[in-house]
């Protein structure tokens, strides 16, 4: 190492980690790079992003880290995905090979068997002598030892192909669960939201504030257009909200044609006008069924809001969005509440 990139690397050092300690994130391997990275300007687009992250959160938020990290330190690193393809392809071959090989053995053994028994019929034709029938005999059970050492071989191969593709399976559904977007629509997950409110509880939860929306009639697209449609209604209202997200909001699918939105640093008010701006972008909506060309503009959806509250929790500030939702939809769809 040349004693420029020391002396820059000990440079950064000397900012990274007390701002990772100032925003209370995790001195982690990925975290350090990304931060390594914004310290030292290295993408002008991931320092302006994590400077409004930064802006309008006191703690950084753990799922917009691995999201900027993916995109701007890692783009091209899927490491975990790599490892699990190689053990993958490791285990086949081994197990592919050691079938080969049994196959092999007991072709050769069935060859074996089917001389000694033409033997065997010559020891009585040729009046063989007691040695040679013994020789016969020990060739005969040497080769049946050996097909046993390759069958056991071949039984142990299975065995560890077995705790392999259960490791694999644990380590794909973990994976599936860390998963920060959901794969339909582009939006962070459940998962994603679940950890991202769960960090900003723990903090001065001052002016946080949730819109949970939901696709009105949502059945009813299914059930006359079929479930691509559903699919195109999904992305398209997901896309809507990702695109007219701003000050640090972020959009993520609920579940099902549920979505939600967490708005730091607002207040009840300012949320609410901002759902009544996503309603109307919804409401805005066409689409065009593949299967019949027909127009399809009758999209919208219902919205409740609420902000957090002295004594909240996680539970508590979702059920009240969530009661004011469903309020919206009794009261005819296709629009906000609390009034």
């Amino acid at each position: 190492m040349s004693d420029d990139i020391f002396s820059e690397s000990t440079k950064r050092l000397k900012k990274v980690v007390p701002l990772m300690m100032k925003h209370h994130v995790a001195t982690t391997p990925m975290n350090y790079a990304l931060w390594y990275s914004y310290v030292g300007n290295d993408d002008e687009q991931l320092t302006s992003e994590l400077d409004e992250l930064l802006k309008n959160y006191p703690i950084f938020p753990p799922v917009q880290a691995q999201t900027l990290y993916r995109r701007f330190v890692a783009d091209e690193i899927e490491s975990g995905t790599w490892k699990m393809r190689e053990s993958v392809e490791a285990m086949l071959l081994e197990l592919g090979q050691s079938i080969k090989d049994t196959s092999s053995d007991a072709s050769k053994f069935q060859n074996t068997i089917d001389k000694t028994f033409s033997n065997l019929h010559r020891v009585e034709d040729e009046g063989w002598s007691i040695e040679e029938v013994m020789s016969l005999i020990r060739e005969l059970d040497g080769d049946s030892k050996a097909i046993r050492n390759a069958t056991q071989f071949f039984s142990n191969s299975l065995d560890k192909a077995k705790e392999e593709i259960e490791s694999l399976k644990s380590q794909l559904h973990k994976s599936q669960k860390i998963a920060l977007y959901d794969s339909l629509t582009g939006l962070l997950n459940r998962h994603s939201f679940d950890t991202e409110l769960s960090t900003l509880l723990k903090t001065d939860n001052k002016g946080l504030c949730l819109i949970l929306a939901d696709i009105d009639h949502f059945k009813k697209f299914n059930d006359e257009y079929g479930h691509l449609l559903g699919d195109q209604v999904l992305k398209a209202v997901g896309r809507r909200l990702l695109d007219a997200t701003r000050d640090g909001a972020m959009a993520f699918r609920f579940g099902g044609e549920e979505f939600a939105i967490l708005i730091p640093n607002s207040g009840l008010r300012q949320a609410r006008q901002y759902a009544e701006t996503l309603r109307k972008l919804v409401d805005k909506l066409t689409l065009r069924d593949k299967r019949t060309t027909k127009l399809i503009d009758h999209i919208s959806a219902s919205f409740g809001v609420s902000e957090f509250t002295p004594g909240d929790n996680l539970t508590s500030f979702i059920a009240r969005a969530d009661d004011l939702l469903y309020k919206a939809k009794a009261q005819g769809r296709n629009r906000v509440m609390p009034i």
